[in-house]
């Protein structure tokens, strides 16, 4: 019988390590493994926003969302595809909502590279340099500036990416209304998880659980997420900033203990965030971009 090959979207780090050729079911998962609950591909609804992805209909929609992820390890029991899983999901889910309330959102693919220069030597992490992702959104502005579309939300699902530079250099360029929205500081974090590492820990982990559970390895194989502190105080206390090299800070690529995460608390989390980006999404489909301000 021939071997399934690895799919980096359904792989974790610790297979990686062990060797992408090992013959280990418990790693990977068959093609033919039925969804489970949680699946995150939110149901078609009446009133769920045309993706372009995996719908041939067409609604003319006045608002776009480009979900941007990453492909990255995440400790030993999340897949690469972490960054972009999530994203995807709250994209989906955030337009759904808004499309309940009449707003027209079409929901873009989710373009799976970020920036991952302090990551480089971590096997499979791909990095996408703020040059390319500048490049790559500007293409795809150009693209929709002409279609009808009136204003781009870059949905951002990947602590290493950064647009707000790179729309002020794009807007006064295009005749399309851009903004960028980071899924994960929508909502405090404090109310929902104790631990508030940010990669691969309670929160991803629980979001993960919610969404994906097929693709979250046992807790119990998850390293503990332990970072290393700056030894500059001003780097510390967050007022000064250096990209950190990932593999001086952890030993498992985690930064946050992941093993309090549960699926009630992915669940709860993502109701809160989903309803705000609804709102917003909402209120931008209804704006005179010519008059925004009071």
């Amino acid at each position: 019988m021939s071997q399934r090959p690895y799919i980096l979207n359904e792989t974790n780090w610790g297979a990686v390590r062990e060797g992408a050729g090992a013959n280990d079911e418990r790693k990977r998962r068959s093609r033919a493994e039925p969804a489970q609950a949680g699946d995150r591909r939110p149901r078609r609804a009446h009133g769920e926003p045309v993706r372009t992805n995996d719908s041939p209909e067409f609604r003319p929609a006045r608002i776009a969302v480009l979900p941007w992820g990453a492909t990255e390890a995440h400790n030993y029991h999340l897949p690469y595809s972490t960054d972009n899983i999530q994203c995807d999901y709250v994209a989906a889910e955030s337009a759904r909502i808004a499309t309940d309330t009449g707003a027209r959102v079409m929901v873009l693919p989710t373009v799976p590279f970020g920036v991952q220069t302090g990551q480089l030597d971590i096997t499979f992490c791909i990095n996408l340099n703020p040059s390319t992702q500048a490049a790559v959104l500007t293409d795809v502005a150009d693209s929709l500036a002409g279609q009808g579309v009136e204003a781009l939300v870059v949905l951002n699902g990947h602590g290493g990416n950064s647009f707000r530079q790179m729309i002020r250099e794009l807007q006064p360029e295009i005749a399309l209304f851009l903004c960028a929205v980071d899924w994960y500081r929508v909502e405090a974090q404090e109310p929902y998880f104790s631990d508030l590492g940010d990669h691969a820990g309670e929160m991803e982990t629980s979001v993960m659980m919610h969404i994906a559970p097929d693709l979250v390895r046992p807790l119990s194989e998850a390293g503990d997420g332990h970072a290393r502190s700056p030894r500059i105080a001003a780097f510390r206390e967050g007022w000064a900033w250096a990209p950190r090299k990932w593999t001086d800070v952890t030993a498992d690529t985690g930064v946050g203990d992941p093993r309090v995460a549960t699926a009630e608390k992915g669940e709860r989390y993502l109701a809160s965030v989903t309803a705000k980006i609804a709102t917003f999404l909402t209120e931008l489909a209804a704006a005179d971009f010519e008059d925004m301000y009071e």
